[in-house]
């Protein structure tokens, strides 16, 4: 029997590419051949984003454009814009498979009951319901460098703007025991860097009897042998109080980079998006982590034209955020989603309005990142290399610059100390 083919694409966050690659080893240790997703294959499984209308819209676009290309393709919709607008994806006639994300641990089973009986399988199960933590197991890399590891999955905090919490569900979080033997595997393959990632970080453990928190669950990743980097992903700020530093700082593996998600600099705003912060609460974050790490890195998300959002409200978060100096803020315009309060609140901003506003301060991120990155000419900086661009190596440092390296050496999945000599906008140059 000829060995069947699966092609990916994953829209979206880290927890999406995670659960690609879960869902990748399942077919694998089932005989299928994973092959490049723009390559011909037997079956496409896309999944899929629904964080904003743009997401909504890829993921639309590749579905349809899988099957006109390949029209005996068996094409699978999977994930987080199936889960919240199961109707709208069952419209589409180029899928043969709809599943939502409590689907995606037994996508294999369903394809095969489809390919056995041909008939259209359309599976999304209510995520509010989900109580527990579904758990792929020891999950293998093709990364040799950094792997994303997911600790928990669902959101309680319902900002006005977010559908995600719809998406996912509430906060179930991982079996600390579980996260440290894959941990403990993949780093025993060579990974040197773990990324610790999910919907919510910051409320792992919080649906636990005992008391296991984000700040234990380091702790005991800290001991992993062999493990060289633990990097956070974004985290909540309020939950770096002075106790969660204290003990943080102690731990020698933790990167110097915190993506610390703010969405505004102006508390009327954040009240309205439901954000549970004030701007002087989050001045007192920032204040606590740079006073324990001179080198630290911060970045942030920031959402711009949200309701109501005055020229005096956006001022006020523009100058806030001159006053935190961001090494990089990701910014992102406004987009309505049905089902959120903020989609039918009063005073929607033109999109003029935003584009204007987005690009102010995109053009406040890149000058800060300049300045930042001038900082480091003649100093040496600790390198993670990850792959070879024309001439130079180019890796991230620990609070996570980027760096390149002009070397005959072969560097891949190594640290090694050099020393800047240029500053590019948005990396350094070593020698």
């Amino acid at each position: 029997m000829e060995q069947k083919t699966v092609s990916f694409y994953t829209l979206g966050c880290k927890v999406n590419q995670y659960e690609t690659n879960a869902m990748a080893q399942e077919f694998a240790n089932k005989g299928y051949k994973i092959v490049h997703g723009e390559e011909k294959a037997d079956i496409a499984i896309v999944n899929t984003c629904t964080v904003t209308n743009m997401s909504d819209r890829k993921s639309r676009q590749i579905l349809r454009r899988i099957k006109n290309t390949n029209p005996q393709t068996v094409v699978v919709a999977v994930g987080c814009y199936v889960q919240v607008a199961r109707d709208k994806v069952e419209q589409i006639p180029e899928i043969d498979l709809v599943l939502g994300n409590n689907e995606k641990k037994d996508i294999v089973e369903y394809i095969e009951t489809y390919l056995e009986k041909n008939n259209k399988i359309n599976k999304v199960s209510d995520v509010m319901h989900q109580k527990q933590f579904i758990d792929f197991g020891v999950i293998y890399y093709t990364e040799k460098t950094r792997a994303a590891i997911k600790i928990q999955d669902g959101c309680d905090r319902f900002c006005s703007y977010c559908i995600i919490p719809y998406a996912r569900g509430r906060v179930r979080s991982r079996r600390p025991e579980s996260i440290i033997e894959e941990v403990t595997k993949i780093v025993s393959e060579g990974i040197k860097e773990i990324v610790i990632t999910g919907i919510h970080v910051a409320s792992y453990g919080k649906d636990f009897e005992e008391e296991y928190k984000l700040i234990d669950l380091l702790e005991d990743l800290n001991k992993v042998e062999g493990l060289k980097r633990i990097r956070l992903s974004s985290i909540e700020p309020m939950i770096i109080t002075d106790e969660f530093i204290e003990r943080l700082i102690k731990l020698e593996k933790i990167c110097h980079h915190f993506h610390l998600s703010l969405q505004s600099g102006c508390d009327e705003t954040l009240k309205r998006m439901n954000r549970r912060y004030t701007t002087a609460e989050f001045m007192e974050v920032v204040k606590r982590i740079r006073a324990k790490y001179n080198d630290a890195m911060l970045t942030t998300d920031i959402i711009v034209g949200f309701p109501g959002e005055t020229e005096k409200e956006f001022e006020t978060t523009y100058n806030f955020l001159k006053e935190v100096k961001f090494y990089k803020m990701h910014v992102f315009k406004y987009s309505q989603r049905e089902g959120t309060k903020a989609a039918v609140m009063p005073n929607q901003i033109d999109g003029n309005v935003k584009e204007q506003r987005s690009q102010k301060l995109i053009d406040l991120s890149n000058e800060n990142m300049k300045e930042y990155n001038n900082n480091y000419i003649g100093k040496e900086v600790e390198v993670l290399f990850e792959e070879k661009e024309g001439k130079y190596y180019k890796g991230h440092t620990s609070n996570y610059i980027m760096v390149k390296y002009e070397t005959d050496e072969e560097l891949e999945n190594c640290i090694k100390t050099v020393k800047v000599i240029e500053a590019q906008d948005d990396y350094l140059i070593a020698k």
